[in-house]
């Protein structure tokens, strides 16, 4: 298991429930017959690089990219070099039209989270090639957990749901303190029914400032400054 930090004594309890141990004996299964991704080390990667105390944004996700060498643990994001995913580039492509970020050529988000966003999916494992295998085996439950502990920090958070996965986590965010800002997925199957115009990043800034954060800078640096 993962060095969670401070994630460890908020999840406790949560890892201590029967169906944790049936979810880690499935996901262990799973590796043994098929290729699973992101790698077992990069299965908390979104909460080792945004501390708990850190959060200020949540983008949630559904599950992991299932093509080969693109999930890396972060929600939409790739590793340096890899091919930026379609539902990454209508990503960049909203991201220039709302704040002028011309697309940058590396599709690593790396840089949001260590500015206190979370990169969640809602489901943190994926069989190679099978959309959506891992669903119903308890991630559900646990990323539950997660954003229950990020509802209840005290400052103002931005929750940002893309797709109907996401946005039925809704219902477990207090809305009257923290912002939640809902829209289609960017998967091209669903960017053009409500995602692209949007403007998610100018207004996940404006909440961030009217309650005293700092606002993200969302530029990303070039791929060959990443390796």
């Amino acid at each position: 298991m993962a060095d969670l930090g401070d994630w460890g004594p908020a999840l406790a309890d949560e890892m201590a429930r029967p169906y944790w141990a049936e979810l880690s004996d499935f996901v262990e299964r799973e590796r043994r017959s098929k290729d699973v991704y992101p790698a077992a080390d990069q299965v908390f990667r979104a909460l080792e690089l945004c501390p708990l105390a850190q959060v200020r944004v949540v983008v949630l996700g559904q599950d992991p990219y299932h093509g080969p060498g693109q999930a890396n643990g972060l929600a939409f994001s790739v590793s340096p070099g890899v091919k930026i995913p379609p539902s990454l580039r209508n990503i960049f492509t909203e991201l220039e039209s709302d704040v002028g970020v011309p697309t940058p050529d590396s599709g690593d988000l790396t840089p949001w989270a260590q500015q206190g966003i979370l990169l969640l999916n809602t489901t943190l494992t994926v069989a190679c090639g099978e959309a959506g295998s891992h669903q119903g085996h308890g991630w559900s439950e646990f990323t539950d957990s997660v954003i229950a502990a990020v509802d209840r920090l005290p400052r103002r958070v931005v929750f940002v749901l893309w797709g109907a996965a996401a946005r039925s986590k809704a219902t477990n965010i207090d809305s009257n303190r923290h912002v939640v800002i809902e829209s289609a997925h960017p998967s091209p199957l669903s960017a053009y029914r409500g995602f692209i115009g949007s403007r998610p990043f100018s207004q996940i800034n404006a909440a961030l400032t009217e309650s005293d954060q700092n606002p993200i800078d969302w530029r990303l640096p070039a791929a060959s400054t990443l390796w």
